[in-house]
């Protein structure tokens, strides 16, 4: 695919933007440069394994894009790396990997807030980039004048105009994440009468777990008749399977609660985070393989699916 056939004409010159790339596979690195170059960017190349280094050189870029597609111990020490400088420089991360990858990438990157995004698409990897331009640390630190709003906003209306056109034409690739974020549907409700605490009623049982295994079948099902895009609804599938899991006493990974969403790991991943933030989960290390981390839901969850359950009473039991 030649470069040419996606250019821009956003006056670039105005916010000269850098990526730094990562890939130990020569094709995937092409790759990265070819979308760092659409979306904008002036590319450079980055050495992840120079962050287990004594003294890991200074980040080469305004963004980070790297590859980690398997979960060799140098690979994830430096990731891990990584992470905490990225954190406290409050670098952008972009980091593509596998399915089978994500668990032990999930659980290096847990301070610096990476978008991960799994097997992706041209496309999901430039919407990546785009999504990355307002968390640069020099965006943050200035205020921007009009031209510079006017051109943050025409690159990203071209992103994702040329992300579409990329995956349209990327034949036998899966489709790109849909864009759509929960936002304030799941904030965290702050504040409350203290009153009101005082005299809450106990918290009520979790469900029978082969209830809510059934809910789940028959949210499932609709799927194998209907396109399941009419249906979707991750956050109430991560709710239900996490629900399940907790009645059972079993612990879920992050790979398998991706699986369990019903959309594509990358869009499931961004939900999860967003219900993190917002309080209904949380992430948990394995005390017995500190490389991993499962999801959990939080108390404050917890408390509201078994008082759901609660509320629907015979009736739900009756479908057992």
């Amino acid at each position: 695919m030649r470069q040419a056939d996606f250019a821009y004409d956003t006056g670039m010159d105005a916010i000269a933007f850098t990526a730094g790339v990562y890939s130990a596979r020569l094709s995937t690195a092409a790759d990265f440069r070819d979308d760092a170059t659409t979306a904008g960017f002036g590319v450079v190349d980055y050495d992840l394994l120079a962050e287990l280094d004594e003294t890991p050189p200074p980040f080469p870029a305004d963004v980070l894009l790297v590859d980690c597609p398997v979960q060799d111990g140098a690979t994830l020490a430096a990731l891990m790396q990584l992470d905490s400088r990225a954190a406290a420089q409050g670098l952008p991360l972009v980091v593509a990997t596998t399915l089978s990858a994500l668990d032990a990438v999930f659980f290096c990157l847990e301070r610096s807030g990476a978008d991960i995004v799994i097997e992706p698409t041209r496309g999901e990897r430039v919407i990546a980039l785009a999504r990355a331009l307002p968390k640069v640390p020099r965006m943050a630190v200035r205020e921007l004048d009009a031209q510079d709003r006017a051109t943050l906003h025409a690159l990203t209306q071209q992103v994702a105009q040329i992300a579409a056109q990329i995956d349209r034409l990327s034949a036998g690739e899966p489709r790109a994440f849909r864009l759509e974020s929960p936002t304030d549907e799941f904030r965290a409700e702050e504040g409350g009468e203290a009153e009101r605490k005082l005299i809450r009623p106990p918290r009520p049982p979790l469900p029978d777990p082969r209830l809510v295994r059934k809910i789940i079948r028959q949210r499932q099902l609709r799927a194998e008749f209907l396109d399941p895009e009419l249906f979707a609804d991750p956050a109430w599938d991560i709710l239900l399977d996490l629900t399940a899991a907790r009645a059972e006493h079993v612990r879920v990974s992050v790979t398998s609660l991706c699986i369990a969403s019903g959309v594509p790991p990358t869009t499931a991943l961004r939900w999860i985070s967003q219900m993190t933030e917002a309080g209904l989960l949380v992430r948990v290390e394995d005390e017995t393989d500190r490389r991993r981390a499962f999801i959990e839901l939080s108390d404050k969850a917890a408390d509201a699916m078994a008082r759901y359950f609660h509320e629907l009473g015979k009736d739900a039991k009756a479908a057992l």
